[in-house]
């Protein structure tokens, strides 16, 4: 649901002969607080690795804003808005040490940003890292050195993804007609999954379980569907705090090719579902039991041709 698409709900409701009064001045309650529920996503990574097609994969770019007015100490950092989640893409270790003693300020200091109500700006930490490269040795600095002293104690706020699945081993064992990794290449990336969780769990004593993806790309004259998307976006539902996780509804990709090749889409897809309803249920529906329904029925309506329903 859009802000358009919440106007909508709400007059829906408002137009409802079956609710009584109460039950509508309800809705417009639980509305407002949707309305105004904000996620931000700080997203990082070494150049190359893919951060805007990702972005733009489980997004669509051509409806966000950039934002204006960002702070001196992180104006490396851009900003991009859409109606409830807000990006804020930061360059990664490797443009050279005055660069990089630069972008690390500005992450540090976004990582410590508090919002109006004191609380931690940031929501969740996407770092992603290039499956094709065998050297990961500035991202895993980027992780150890300044990310994870700077999360504060919710450490779940940092999520690591592998893009880039069909390059990781030189393009080989990538089966291009059906898109998607042969036995050896899953091997291998499960490998790489593996030894990239110990490496940070040894340096640091967090545990974090990367996930690999594609993002593919959409370029007018080229196109490559995404592999993994829909795990990938599963994974950030589960790490979004459960009254939060509707607002994806609202921003996700509305294309239905982006969301259908994954290794296990089923599973993926049923979580993804089964976080909007959770999240309607802590939210929109509070107190009302018909309302859970009827918000449910109208998030099917927007969201039925990505099969999540």
């Amino acid at each position: 649901m859009q802000q358009t698409n919440l106007n909508d709900f709400i007059n829906k409701i408002q137009n409802d002969p079956s609710l009584s009064d109460t039950d509508k001045a309800k809705v417009l309650q639980n509305a407002a607080v949707l309305r105004d529920t904000k996620v931000n996503i700080l997203i990082t990574g070494g150049t190359g690795v893919g951060k805007s097609s990702t972005i733009n994969a489980l997004f669509g770019m051509d409806k966000a804003k950039v934002g204006m007015g960002v702070d001196p100490e992180t104006m490396d950092i851009k900003k991009f808005e859409l109606s409830n989640i807000i990006l804020w893409d930061s360059p990664g270790l490797g443009d050279g040490k005055d660069a990089d003693i630069r972008h690390s300020k500005g992450i540090i200091s976004k990582l410590l940003e508090k919002d109006s109500q004191g609380n931690l700006l940031i929501d969740l930490v996407l770092v992603i890292l290039d499956g094709g490269s065998r050297d990961l040795g500035t991202s895993f600095e980027l992780i150890t050195n300044v990310i994870i002293p700077n999360l504060g104690e919710d450490k779940t706020r940092l999520l690591i993804a592998i893009n880039q699945a069909d390059m990781a081993m030189r393009g080989r064992n990538w089966n291009k007609e059906k898109n998607e990794p042969e036995p050896l290449l899953i091997e291998f990336l499960n490998e790489k999954v593996v030894s990239t969780r110990k490496r940070i769990l040894e340096a640091t004593g967090v545990d974090v379980t990367p996930i690999y993806y594609s993002a593919g790309y959409q370029d007018k004259a080229d196109y490559q569907q995404p592999y993994n998307l829909s795990k990938l976006l599963a994974f950030i539902l589960r790490h979004t705090k459960q009254e939060k996780r509707i607002v994806f509804a609202n921003e996700i990709n509305q294309d239905p090719r982006m969301w259908q090749k994954d290794e296990n889409v089923e599973k993926h897809q049923k979580e993804i579902k089964d976080s909007f309803l959770d999240s309607l249920m802590k939210v929109v529906g509070k107190g009302v039991e018909i309302l859970i329904d009827k918000a449910i029925d109208f998030v099917k309506e927007k969201l039925g041709s990505l099969k999540f329903w």
